[in-house]
């Protein structure tokens, strides 16, 4: 079997990658570098003893990723995480992710929805908005999304929806994950965000180990037992895991219609204050942190009912909170 993964050397990317390569699966990976490192090649080597065929190519390029279907007419399957991921960064640069998020799903389309090769698209909980109800199910309504990455995040999925509906040979699953953190095990690969990250938890790893001063929260007044934001924060092993899941579930025709959509999440919110003592008593260090206004576009409260991917796909996160804050602090020692 060969899968095309889109956005492969990057945080979730890398460890589906990893994944595969240990299941004997030959990967495709394409990446433009933008948000990732040519050496994540070396970490996912180590690891597999293993590489990915890699190809520098960004796939806003339509005769690039043309190209490439042509040169690989052997794909099984795809699974794409090429985006921009950042909620608040989003806020301020709407155009620059509608472009990418947007442009690059449209082109993969193109190149794979005739020939029926099957996807498996990296959504997110942002889709919903600020959910009525909690925990959310998969039914739960669209609400208008808090930001520009959520709102792309929504367009992505209907033009996915409408692409199964048109071709009668293209099937598709929906992933909306919650909160990825954590690294792979041997901490040969991780999250290596540029710049000050956007997320909770590098953010809190490099605050602990001294590349920033203080952890900055946003927001402390919110509507939550401890005021500060609820989220559902799963290993990003588990998370991997369910994408390989997903596809093989795919491809072997187990879909019960043309385009399924999953929460993936532990099923359990956790607030950032939450995190902070918990990766305080994993770690042994005490981070200075310091309130701050909230960020536009951040919900109050988001974590999964995750009973549907359980009774369909038979997967089930296994890491605990602790484990990831753990890897992920082994991550950030090491590197």
């Amino acid at each position: 079997m060969k899968i095309l993964v889109t956005g492969g050397l990057g945080y979730i990317g890398s460890h589906v990658t990893t994944l595969l390569l240990e299941k004997s699966v030959d990967v495709i990976s394409v990446d433009n570098l933008e948000n990732s490192r040519i050496e994540v090649l070396d970490g996912i080597k180590e690891i597999t003893g293993k590489q990915p065929i890699f190809k520098q190519l960004d796939i806003r390029d339509e005769n690039a990723l043309k190209n490439l279907f042509k040169d690989h007419t052997d794909i099984d399957g795809v699974i794409h995480f090429a985006a921009y991921k950042a909620v608040g960064e989003s806020v301020k640069q709407p155009l620059r992710y509608y472009h990418n998020n947007i442009v690059g799903l449209l082109n993969l389309l193109n190149s794979i929805a005739k020939i029926g090769i099957p996807l498996i698209f990296s959504s997110s909980c942002t889709v919903y908005g600020q959910a009525d109800k909690l925990p959310i199910k998969e039914s739960a309504s669209i609400l208008p999304a808090a930001s520009p990455y959520g709102y792309s995040k929504q367009v992505g999925e209907q033009f996915v929806k409408d692409t199964c509906k048109a071709h009668k040979n293209f099937n598709a699953i929906l992933l909306r994950y919650f909160n990825p953190i954590g690294a792979h095990p041997s901490v040969k690969i991780g999250e290596q965000p540029q710049g000050v990250p956007q997320n909770l938890v590098p953010f809190l790893t490099q605050t602990a180990i001294g590349k920033h001063p203080v952890l900055k929260i946003f927001g402390s007044d919110y509507d939550t037992p401890d005021g500060t934001c609820i989220r559902d924060y799963i290993h990003v092993m588990d998370l991997a895991e369910a994408h390989i899941n997903s596809l093989e579930y795919l491809i072997s025709s187990k879909n019960t219609s043309k385009c399924e959509t999953f929460n993936v999440g532990t099923g359990k919110g956790v607030s950032v204050l939450e995190v902070i003592q918990t990766f305080e008593k994993v770690s042994g260090k005490k981070v200075p942190y310091q309130f701050t206004e909230p960020r536009d576009g951040d919900t109050v409260a988001a974590f999964a009912d995750v009973e549907m991917i359980e009774q369909k796909i038979g997967w089930k996160a296994k890491y605990t909170l602790e484990e990831a804050l753990k890897n992920a602090w082994d991550w950030e020692k090491n590197h």
